[in-house]
């Protein structure tokens, strides 16, 4: 675990683990801790997992550029040529689904398989009542909830939460907004998986997993924290769609 150079840039990111690699990324307000029950199980079926926390979250400090989806997209496609880990089987929970889906539809070469756990892509797909709508109505109990991790791991400081806060609202407001012909323009084999009370609807994930050219859909019982609700259940479907074992056929 440690530091590594991005464009100039300091990522934080931890690997664990030796063999194919395995790329998680984590979800807003969030940062690699969120996958810690994932690892083990990962490691142990032979993949060397990393977990890089993008600008603005976990040890990574923050600029002063606002944030989008495509820039992540890019910071990520910088650190995977970074890590030379490449191609990966790149594993994206909330935020970081939609990130993935970029790094895909703009470098497939990069990414052998991916795994898209718990995300909307556009406004059709979130169901009443998601985050976005939440946390604007109550901004500061939000903070209050969201900030605890941030706050001990942060090296721009606690006083900087609230631009990092701010920085996630702006972008949630604006942003995912992609269409189902994006989506099938995506070759990589693709695992949408989400949780039956998940932010997501249902027919959303069903319908982004139809578009796909190689696409499988997973729905668990489970919320939108499924990967920290399940974990043993989420890494045997992650490990069994990369080695390509087919579900068991029935009747």
């Amino acid at each position: 675990m440690g530091y590594v150079d991005v464009d100039g840039r300091k990522i934080w990111h931890e690997v664990d683990g030796a063999g194919a690699p395995v790329v998680l990324l984590h979800g807003g307000f969030a940062d690699a801790t969120s996958f810690a029950p994932l690892v083990g199980p990962l490691v142990g079926a032979g993949y060397q997992v990393l977990r890089p926390e993008r600008t603005g979250h976990g040890r990574t400090p923050d600029t002063d550029a606002p944030w989008s989806y495509e820039s992540m997209a890019q910071e990520t496609i910088a650190y995977l040529e970074a890590a030379r880990a490449q191609p990966v089987r790149l594993v994206g929970w909330s935020d970081g689904a939609y990130v993935a889906v970029l790094v895909a539809m703009q470098r497939p070469e990069l990414v052998s398989q991916q795994v898209l756990i718990g995300q909307y892509y556009n406004d059709s797909g979130r169901a009443g009542g998601a985050a976005v709508e939440m946390f604007l109505a109550n901004r500061e109990g939000a903070m209050s909830f969201l900030r605890q991790n941030y706050d001990q791991l942060s090296p721009d400081g606690p006083d900087h939460f609230p631009v990092v806060f701010d920085k996630t609202a702006a972008m949630w407001q604006a942003e995912p907004q992609l269409s189902s012909e994006d989506f099938a323009a995506i070759t990589t084999p693709t695992l949408v998986m989400q949780g039956d009370r998940d932010e997501p609807i249902v027919a959303h994930g069903a319908a982004v997993a139809s578009a796909l050219p190689d696409g499988r859909f997973a729905v668990l019982p489970g919320t939108h924290g499924l990967p920290l609700e399940s974990p043993e259940l989420v890494s045997a479907l992650l490990v069994q769609f990369f080695r390509g074992v087919p579900p068991p056929a029935f009747g």
